[in-house]
C-alpha cells in the first residue's frame, strides 16, 4: 500500500517544483499516495528582504486557486493544476501573478479556467490559507517549502528534499527511503549544505537575472 504524505507547497518556489515533480514520480511508482497543501512565505517572511527581494505576494491568488481546486476536484486536481502552473511559470517564464496564468494553468490540468475568477482577491479563500499556513506552522514548527508530513498529515515533518533536478526513478525511490528514515528519527534536526547544481528552470535563470542586474545597479 503506497504511504500517505501531505506535500505543502508555495507555487513561486522553484524548488518546491522540482520537489513536487519527484513526489509526482513517486506516485506513478506507487510509492505514495500524496494529499496536497498549502504554505505561503509571504506570511513566513512577512517584512523580510527575502520577501521584497523574490515578490512573495506574487503567488497569493494560486494559493487561493489550490484551496478552491481543492474544494471542486480534491488533491488529484490539486495535483493537476499545481504541475502545471509549475511547468508555466518554472519552465516557460510566465507570470504567476497574472490571472491568465493561473486560468491557463487550469486549463491544462483539464479543470475549469472560471475557477481562477472565483479564487481572485476571495478573502474566505485567503483566510483558508492563513489557517492552514497557521496551523501547519504551529504544530511542526514548519518554515519553509517544500514541507513534507508523512502519516497523512497527521505524523512528522520535514523541510525538504531541495533537489535540483528529478532523480532517475532507482535514485527517487531511495531518496525517499533516506527522506522518511531521517524524518521519522527524532534525534535528527539539520544537514545541510551549499546548492551545488542550479535548477534546469526559466524562473530560476530570471532570478539570477535580476540578481546580477541590481548587484550592477
Amino acid at each position: 500500500m503506497p504511504e500517505l504524505v501531505r506535500f505543502h507547497l508555495d507555487p513561486i518556489c522553484p524548488w518546491a517544483y522540482q520537489t513536487s515533480r519527484w513526489v509526482r514520480q513517486l506516485v506513478d511508482l506507487d510509492v505514495l499516495q500524496v494529499e496536497w497543501g498549502v504554505f505561503s512565505l509571504e506570511i513566513a517572511n512577512t517584512g523580510t528582504q527575502e520577501a521584497r527581494e523574490k515578490g512573495h505576494a506574487r503567488s497569493a491568488n494560486a494559493l487561493r486557486t489550490m484551496v478552491l481546486v481543492r474544494d471542486e476536484a480534491d488533491h488529484s486536481g490539486v495535483s493537476g493544476f499545481t504541475g502545471a502552473l509549475g511547468r508555466r511559470v518554472h519552465e516557460a517564464g510566465a507570470a504567476l501573478d497574472d490571472d491568465a496564468t493561473i486560468a491557463a494553468a487550469l486549463t491544462d490540468a483539464g479543470l475549469p479556467a472560471a475557477l481562477a475568477d472565483g479564487a481572485a482577491g476571495d478573502d474566505a479563500l485567503w483566510q483558508r490559507v492563513v489557517d492552514e499556513h497557521t496551523a501547519l506552522v504551529e504544530r511542526t514548527r514548519s518554515f519553509g517549502v517544500p514541507t513534507i508530513v508523512l502519516d497523512g498529515g497527521d505524523g512528522p515533518a520535514i523541510f525538504g528534499p531541495v533537489i535540483s533536478d528529478v532523480p532517475n526513478d532507482a535514485d527517487a525511490v531511495a531518496l525517499w527511503q533516506h527522506v522518511t528514515w531521517l524524518t521519522r528519527y527524532e534525534n535528527f534536526s539539520e544537514l545541510k549544505r551549499d546548492r551545488v547544481i542550479d535548477p534546469d528552470l526559466e524562473s530560476f535563470r530570471a532570478y539570477r537575472a535580476r540578481q546580477a542586474a541590481e548587484a550592477g545597479a
